[in-house]
């Protein structure tokens, strides 16, 4: 049985209102108690593992409620492993996988076989069922039989689910079975052929725009669905004011709605694309300063409950082309915390709100154990040095893929050590 001490670190777990400077015993996989530092002369017995935190941050572990592991069918980009491996170097111990793999995973035996993978890695892996067979949007897909393989919830994302009457009966399913129906928000017609956000920076670049719209009008239907089902909506990726108001005006009215938004949506404006840099091409696109300003406020006043990294994995041959012709999407799973601390020192978030929102958020919203370090509860912890400071060479990453618009940029914030189920993970050389 394992057992370790993480010794003199500050303490911050958002989901029991702790903030000081704490040891934190563990053995066999859990906490076994928590100690206030100053007064705890405890020795450490033969066998125990000790942590010297001084000076770190001792956090619950993060879960990501949305990254894309890529595997099965889509290894060249991204593996289950190296997946969790990139997930453990960013402080992540849990990871919800989307469905759109190849084959899809629409069944138990495609859920069974990501879980199989799963086995020993760095990270948890949570699989995420898709709603519709094939990701068609056409039928519905067994959503119990998914349940019961081992999925927490059910997306088509990637896809908007375009059918209306499918998606409040994936809602009414999830008011049975219990799992979260999580929204990719997107009207594809007014999408269109559309690369990036919608506005002045696109008509000056020559690109095509996507409008906020195309965001709004989903998020809207979605949550009118969920009320009109009671089901329980996740909206994805949220990136327009639009869809913030929707989801707080419906928050206030009682319908069973959450919601995520990313680091890169949080951080950054359509001003990326700019320089035609593939690694600013995403779905939703990136928006404008309003927009971002809006999802921050979101953050701050519970209206978006989680950050989530939407890691998305593509190869050079998916993004080292013309920008109309790329893949959308980054990878985020290793910058993920480096970004939101940079919220923090910009003022726009308090340290609790991004850890809360990183950890014990995303366990309740998807009813995940974890997300808090209380006695009996897993150790996972991510431990940080928020004085520290990394250059992001792409190279260097976990990920088997380089898709980040952060490469050569030097973050604040630095994830030092992962633990999961009490054992160290991932330490930083």
């Amino acid at each position: 049985m394992n057992r370790l001490i993480i010794k003199g670190g500050r303490l911050i777990d958002p989901a029991a209102g702790i903030d000081g400077l704490y040891n934190i015993y563990v053995m066999g996989g859990r906490i076994a108690s928590v100690k206030k530092a100053e007064s705890d002369a405890s020795e450490a017995g033969p066998g125990v593992e000790v942590v010297e935190a001084n000076g770190l941050i001792v956090a619950p572990g993060f879960i990501d409620a949305h990254a894309h592991l890529r595997e099965p069918g889509f290894e060249y980009k991204e593996d289950v492993r190296s997946g969790t491996q990139a997930a453990s170097a960013g402080g992540y111990t849990a990871v919800m996988c989307m469905a759109n793999t190849r084959p899809v995973n629409d069944n138990e035996s495609v859920t069974r076989y990501i879980l199989k993978r799963a086995e020993g890695a760095a990270a948890k892996v949570y699989p995420i069922g898709a709603l519709s067979v094939g990701l068609k949007g056409e039928r519905l897909a067994e959503m119990a039989e998914l349940k019961a393989a081992g999925c927490v919830a059910v997306s088509d994302d990637g896809m908007p689910v375009v059918n209306s009457a499918l998606m409040r009966r994936a809602l009414e399913y999830s008011k049975i079975s219990g799992m979260p129906v999580i929204s990719h928000a997107e009207e594809p017609v007014l999408a269109g052929s559309g690369v990036m956000n919608e506005g002045p920076v696109a008509t000056r670049l020559g690109l095509r725009g996507i409008p906020n719209a195309a965001e709004d009008v989903m998020v809207a239907r979605d949550i009118h669905l969920a009320e009109l089902a009671g089901g329980r909506l996740h909206v994805a990726h949220v990136s327009t004011r639009g869809a913030v108001e929707a989801i707080r005006a419906a928050k206030a009215r009682g319908v069973r709605v959450t919601a995520e938004a990313t680091p890169h949506h949080l951080a950054l404006t359509d001003e990326a694309v700019k320089g035609y840099d593939t690694n600013a091409k995403m779905n939703p696109p990136l928006r404008s300063r309003e927009d971002v300003e809006a999802l921050r406020e979101g953050l701050r006043d519970g209206t978006i409950d989680c950050i989530a990294t939407d890691h998305a994995p593509h190869s050079t041959i998916e993004k080292d082309i013309e920008f109309d012709k790329a893949s959308n999407g980054i990878i985020g799973l290793e910058t993920a915390f480096s970004v939101v601390y940079g919220l923090v020192e910009e003022g726009a978030l308090s340290l609790n709100q991004a850890l809360a929102a990183m950890s014990a958020n995303p366990a309740k919203a998807f009813g995940l154990e974890g997300g808090k370090l209380t006695v009996g509860s897993p150790a996972d912890m991510a431990i940080l040095d928020l004085n520290g400071k990394w250059k992001v060479e792409a190279a260097m990453l976990k990920s088997k893929s380089r898709n980040t618009p952060w490469a050569g940029k030097e973050l604040k914030g630095v994830v030092v050590k992962t633990v999961l189920a009490g054992n160290v993970v991932y330490s930083r050389e």
